[in-house]
């Protein structure tokens, strides 16, 4: 039997900080419109920043449908599973919010993230949650972790901040939902960051 819970509690955090991966799911409001899931793994850019909060790193990729359904929507719901262990899955049901890079929570959110920080971030989403379910996910089958895949990092991490911006703006499917919803903000403002070093650079701050 499934449990509503009132808070993202110790022990929840503790299992979401043990999965090396989680789901997200969007939709727009459109009955026609195309539903989003999307594996999301890099260890450590997910984060619960309190109890009713939880924070992810959005990178660079071939779509973004879920920027585009949270800009029309908010609507969005992250799913975590068991592979080891007693069974369980976990849903966490609410609104979010992308940060983009020029916004003034970019900078002291992206410092929490620490090392799992890199090349190609295009946002950080803030889902503030509504509800917090789990349920016995007896179904799900054991499977083994063996180590994180680099390919994403080291792909991005060829590219300068221009040339990933550039990236960006030339995918269709970046500027825009499959479904034609605005998605990621071209040209993709700089990082906060970069600004502020660039005019320290030239003697501006």
């Amino acid at each position: 039997m499934g449990t509503v819970y009132a808070s993202l509690d110790q022990r929840l955090r503790t299992f979401i900080d043990e999965q090396p991966v989680f789901f997200v799911a969007t939709a727009p409001l459109s009955g026609d419109g195309h539903v989003n899931l999307s594996p999301k793994g890099r260890s450590g850019t997910l984060l619960v920043l309190d109890e009713l909060t939880v924070a992810y790193l959005d990178f660079g990729g071939s779509h973004a449908e879920t920027i585009a359904h949270l800009r029309e929507n908010s609507r969005i719901t992250l799913m975590w599973c068991a592979f080891t262990g007693p069974p369980k899955v976990l849903r966490v049901h609410g609104r979010g919010t992308p940060v983009f890079r020029d916004d003034p929570r970019f900078g002291e959110l992206i410092g929490r993230f620490g090392d799992a920080d890199g090349p190609g971030l295009r946002a950080i989403i803030i889902v503030e949650a509504e509800r917090v379910s789990d349920s016995c996910g007896f179904a799900v089958p054991f499977m083994e972790y063996s180590e994180e895949r680099d390919l994403h990092a080291r792909y991005f991490g060829r590219k300068t901040d221009d040339e990933f911006a550039a990236y960006c703006e030339k995918k269709d499917t970046n500027v825009a939902s499959i479904d034609g919803l605005p998605a990621l903000p071209v040209p993709l403002p700089p990082r906060a960051e970069t600004v502020d070093a660039d005019m320290a650079d030239h003697g501006l701050s």
